[in-house]
């Protein structure tokens, strides 16, 4: 077992806040001293509440899932001797009304663009599989019910 964690900090910083008219603007600490400025979307709550050029949760996930997807896919193709040069993934995520009716990330979708070098490249066929087992993997994917779907760039 391994925990992970992350400290969120937000101060009001003089604003009046009861009015709802307050910056969303905080950062998160990981460990190792990282530190990332985040906020609301602006699709939810409206500028100049929320900062365009921070991080919001719903990126956050959406880089989550792709980025855990990557790190499987990575070490698959290593094990299974292809060399991969670039990975690239153009995700997004898609936020509407589940089932129950709430605002949910219903769908990620990841697109990753795979560059192989060497005499030893993948067929259609083991890219699909790699990117199975790698979503197979994913422990961030196995943690969530939003619909994960893979969409490889040939190419």
């Amino acid at each position: 077992m391994a925990k992970y964690g992350a400290t969120i900090a937000w101060q009001r910083n003089g604003e009046a806040f009861t009015d709802n008219r307050y910056s969303r603007v905080h950062r998160w600490t990981f460990d190792g001293g990282i530190e990332v400025r985040a906020s609301s979307s602006a699709h939810v709550v409206p500028l100049p509440y929320s900062a365009e050029d921070a991080v919001d949760p719903e990126e956050a996930f959406v880089a989550s899932l792709s980025s855990c997807h990557m790190l499987w896919f990575l070490s698959l193709a290593a094990k299974q001797r292809f060399c991969v040069d670039s990975y690239t993934d153009a995700a997004d995520g898609t936020m509407e009304k589940n089932a129950e009716g709430r605002l949910a990330m219903t769908v990620v979708t990841l697109r990753p663009h795979v560059v192989f070098s060497g005499e030893k490249q993948p067929s259609l066929s083991q890219l699909e599989a790699l990117h199975h087992r790698a979503h197979d993997e994913c422990f961030i994917a196995n943690s969530v019910k939003t619909e994960v779907r893979c969409v490889p760039v040939l190419g």
